[in-house]
């Protein structure tokens, strides 16, 4: 029987899912953690059970052996033949990857050197890469990137208003992110609204930890929040979003503890957002919490993010001329029923209005009231599905 495996390869971590296909059933996932430090997880769900491992595992390469080992060991598949195919998430697919590829040795080298756009992402997706490769060398290996669905931007979108030389000679541009979840969740609200992608209109909000917002035109990405990195577009969990970039040399004649450009885009990336302002945590649970107890900084934490995520809602209304629908995803998309109340309450002058009940408790599908001019929907993203059907698609 055909199975294909989905990679989300991070610096330290490997995320996996396994597919029965074409059915698109999930057999078994898990995740590993802290590669390359000690005490590393290894965590496999399958049916009702849950195994977990700890042990020290060095690099992705080990990572990779103890996770196909498990399959074997705990029943899952009983042979590595079972698996056909290897779908890997790649964040930066730059201006060479428009669409998901098949990867050989020369798209791999292309996949390391476009590191320099994403260098907390690229290199470990290589490395998941690298070590499927090193032990089931035979198999369909793709690789589906995150910046594909956005390679429809046109480029008085992507570009920046900066000397255009900089784009010409070193490639700086707006790439985007999140691709693959923006892809799939239009996709599922054109079947929930009953009507052709082809047709609508959609704002497509991901929002987790890293937060993204795209404008789709009939089924195309014309304009996404984040941009040359995943650091702009609006406040997210621990990144800043978008600040003006006089404050980067500022901060560093200011700030003793922040020697270059470096220290301060590391800030920017994993000290700011929710975080940096509430001092308390970057997860909007514990957020919520502070609003409760009325702690200051929370409260600002929060107001604050409400206020970015409104603003590029409201930029993607008049890039769009209208939408047929606003699309909350990810894991505070999906669960955050506040912080949708209080996003779509700031937009109700062009007539966007929550059911108040199917908010708090409908989950998912359409939370809107029959008298909404603009239709507001949950919808769960799954962004390793889109991966194995890519598989699937390119293995034909």
């Amino acid at each position: 029987m055909s199975k294909t495996i989905a990679i989300n390869a991070g610096s330290s971590s490997l995320k996996w899912q396994l597919y029965q296909m074409p059915e698109e059933k999930v057999v078994a996932k898990g995740l590993i953690e802290r590669i390359g430090l000690k005490d590393s997880i290894s965590t496999v769900k399958y049916g009702d059970k849950k195994h977990q491992l700890v042990l020290d595992i060095l690099d992705h390469v080990q990572a990779v052996k103890i996770l196909l080992n498990d399959l074997i060991e705990l029943g899952i598949i009983s042979d590595f033949n079972e698996i056909t195919g290897v779908g890997h998430r790649v964040v930066a697919g730059g201006e060479s990857f428009k669409e998901s590829t098949l990867v050989d040795d020369e798209a791999l080298a292309e996949i390391e050197k476009l590191s320099e756009l994403a260098p907390l992402h690229n290199p470990a997706n290589a490395a998941g890469i690298r070590a499927f490769k090193e032990i089931l060398p035979d198999i369909t290996s793709v690789a589906v990137f995150d910046t594909a669905f956005h390679t429809t931007m046109q480029p008085a979108t992507y570009l920046y208003p900066i000397p255009v030389k900089y784009y010409e000679d070193y490639k700086v541009r707006k790439y985007g992110a999140h691709g693959t979840s923006h892809y799939y969740v239009a996709q599922e609200a054109a079947k929930l609204l009953g009507r052709p992608l082809s047709e609508l209109k959609l704002i497509t909000a991901h929002i987790g930890n890293g937060v993204s917002i795209t404008a789709n035109y009939h089924g195309e990405s014309v304009d996404t929040s984040m941009g040359f990195t995943p650091l702009a577009g609006p406040m997210m969990g621990t990144r800043s979003g978008d600040i003006d970039p006089a404050i980067i040399p500022y901060l560093i004649q200011q700030d003793p503890e922040l020697k270059d450009a470096a220290d301060v885009i590391n800030m920017l990336n994993k000290q700011s957002g929710l975080l940096g302002v509430s001092g308390i945590s970057s997860d909007m649970r514990d957020i919520e919490d502070g609003l409760q107890e009325q702690n200051p900084k929370a409260v600002l934490a929060y107001n604050m993010f409400i206020d970015r995520i409104k603003k590029f809602i409201g930029q993607y209304l008049a890039v769009l001329n209208g939408a047929d629908a606003i699309v909350f995803t990810a894991g505070m998309g999906e669960n955050g029923y506040l912080m949708r109340n209080d996003v779509i309450q700031g937009l109700s002058w062009f007539g966007i209005e929550l059911d108040l009940t199917k908010n708090v408790f409908g989950a998912t599908g359409d939370i809107s009231t029959p008298e909404s001019k603009v239709r507001v929907l949950v919808i769960p993203t799954d962004e390793e599905l889109v991966i194995a059907r890519d598989v699937e698609r390119l293995k034909a």
